[in-house]
C-alpha cells in the first residue's frame, strides 16, 4: 500500500473554487498510481489551498474539507514527499559520561529520586515528544533513555571529576518506552553548560526491530551552541537544527516555574 498525491483546481473566475487547488491524498491497493479517482484507492486525506491573487472561493464542500478520513496517520507507509520531507534525528556522539551503572531509581521522573525527600536543584523541563520513522510512523515500544549533568555540571559517573559535590537529589539518567502513540515524557532539568560544551542533554533511543539512535538535545538560542562542535558537526543537513533544538516555553499550566518542550525523535 502507498500514498498518493492527486492535485486538482479551478481558474475559471465562475467557478466556486476559483484560484483554489485541492490535493487529495489516495491510498492505493495496489503497486499502480492511484491518480485522479478514488476508485483506484482510498481517499486519505484532502487539503485545500489558494495561489496568491487568485479570487477567494465563496463556497467550499464540507467533504473536500474532511482530514484523514478513516485512517490513521500511523497507518500510512508514505512514500510521498511528505515521507521524504521527515529529516532523521542526527546521530551525535555518545560522550564519555554514559551511566557506568544504571541508578536505583530509573523511571521518567529525574528531578524526585525515589526515597528522597529532597528535590533537585535547576530549573524543572518537561521533556515530551513522539519516536517515529522517517515514513512517519509512530514507534511504539521504543525504549528512550536520557541522561545529563545536574544545576552544576556535575554527571553521576566515575570519570567525573568532584562527583563527591554532585547533587544527590538529581537522578541524572531516566528511561521509559514510547506509548502505543509512540509518545514519551520526560521531568527532568534545562540543562546547563559545563567547561567545553554548550547546555545539552544525552539520548538513545532503541526500536524493537533493533535500530538505535543515540543523540543529543540542546537549548534553542543559547549563544555557546554555535561554538560547540558536537553541535556544529550535528546540523550540516538542512532540516537537521530543528530536529536538536529545544524550544522552551513556561509550562504553568503544568507545573508552576517548570518549563516545557515537544521533540520528536525521528529515526532513520
Amino acid at each position: 500500500m502507498k500514498g498518493f498525491l492527486a492535485f486538482f483546481g479551478a481558474d475559471n473566475h465562475t467557478s466556486p473554487f476559483a484560484g483554489w487547488f485541492i490535493a487529495k491524498v489516495l491510498l492505493s491497493p495496489g503497486p499502480g498510481p492511484a491518480i485522479g479517482d478514488t476508485k483506484d484507492g482510498h481517499l486519505a486525506a484532502a487539503f485545500v489551498c489558494k495561489l496568491p491573487g487568485m479570487t477567494k472561493p465563496s463556497i467550499l464542500s464540507r467533504r473536500l474539507m474532511l482530514i484523514g478520513v478513516g485512517v490513521g496517520v500511523g497507518l500510512i507507509p508514505l512514500s510521498s514527499a511528505f515521507a521524504e520531507s521527515l529529516v532523521p534525528t542526527p546521530a551525535q556522539t555518545e560522550g564519555p559520561f554514559y551511566p557506568a551503572g544504571l541508578p536505583a531509581d530509573t523511571d521518567s521522573d529525574l528531578v524526585q529520586v525515589r526515597g528522597q525527600a529532597a528535590r533537585a536543584m535547576g530549573e524543572v523541563l518537561h521533556l515530551q515528544g513522539r519516536v517515529i520513522g522517517i515514513d512517519g510512523r509512530v514507534r511504539p515500544g521504543t525504549l528512550v533513555e536520557i541522561w545529563q549533568c545536574e544545576a552544576r555540571g556535575i554527571y553521576d559517573h566515575p570519570r567525573q571529576s568532584g562527583r563527591d559535590r554532585r547533587d544527590a537529589a538529581f537522578q541524572g539518567y531516566g528511561r521509559m518506552m514510547a506509548d502505543a502513540e509512540g509518545r514519551y515524557r520526560f521531568r527532568t532539568l534545562k540543562p546547563v553548560a559545563y567547561p567545553g560544551r554548550t547546555p545539552h542533554i544525552h539520548l538513545k533511543a532503541a526500536t524493537g526491530d533493533g535500530r538505535l539512535l543515540t543523540s543529543q538535545f540542546y537549548v534553542a538560542g543559547d549563544p555557546q551552541n554555535e561554538r560547540d562542535g558536537v553541535f556544529r558537526a550535528a546540523i550540516r543537513q538542512p532540516g537537521q537544527r530543528e530536529r536538536i533544538e529545544m524550544k522552551l516555553a513556561p509550562a504553568p499550566g503544568v507545573e508552576a516555574g517548570a518549563l516545557a518542550t515537544e521533540m520528536d525523535i525521528v529515526i532513520g
